[in-house]
């Protein structure tokens, strides 16, 4: 169960705009916009030398989960797995997945964006792939 990150004491109903931090109240609100920072950068898609390589270093359990209700949680070394996965990074190099999944990402309704890629193969195809990481126990040098 996650607490408010300004009281320490409540459950948070709210999420800051700016920076994402649970809060409980707009005493809390209030008391956290004082030192308010805007958050990191979500995992990043870089390529270097034409391959792309996924940034884990500024994740964190807030960053990757979103509402309070989910039930199926990967943990967190799992999710990293990703970072390491060859075939994962091969599909990612390619721009039409890109251009697929910062359209995913930048529209309101993920559900009906979802439900849209998932008539694309190449999504599908990353899709599974990202599953299989997660899921199993799977050796990615081979991969």
């Amino acid at each position: 169960m996650q607490v408010c990150r300004v009281c320490t004491e409540q459950t948070p109903n709210y999420r800051c705009p700016t920076c994402k931090i649970r809060y409980c109240s707009l005493v809390c609100y209030k008391k956290h916009k004082e030192t308010c920072l805007p958050a990191n950068s979500p995992p990043a898609l870089t390529i270097y030398e034409n391959k792309p390589t996924i940034s884990t270093d500024q994740w964190n359990v807030d960053d990757l989960l979103h509402e309070d209700d989910i039930i199926d949680k990967v943990p967190l070394d799992r999710l990293q797995l990703l970072g390491q996965s060859k075939k994962l990074q091969d599909l990612l190099f390619n721009p039409h997945l890109r251009q697929l999944l910062r359209s995913i990402d930048n529209v309101e309704s993920k559900d009906h964006a979802m439900k849209a890629a998932m008539q694309e193969p190449l999504f599908v195809e990353f899709s599974d792939c990202c599953l299989k990481i997660v899921d199993q126990d799977v050796n990615l040098n081979d991969e």
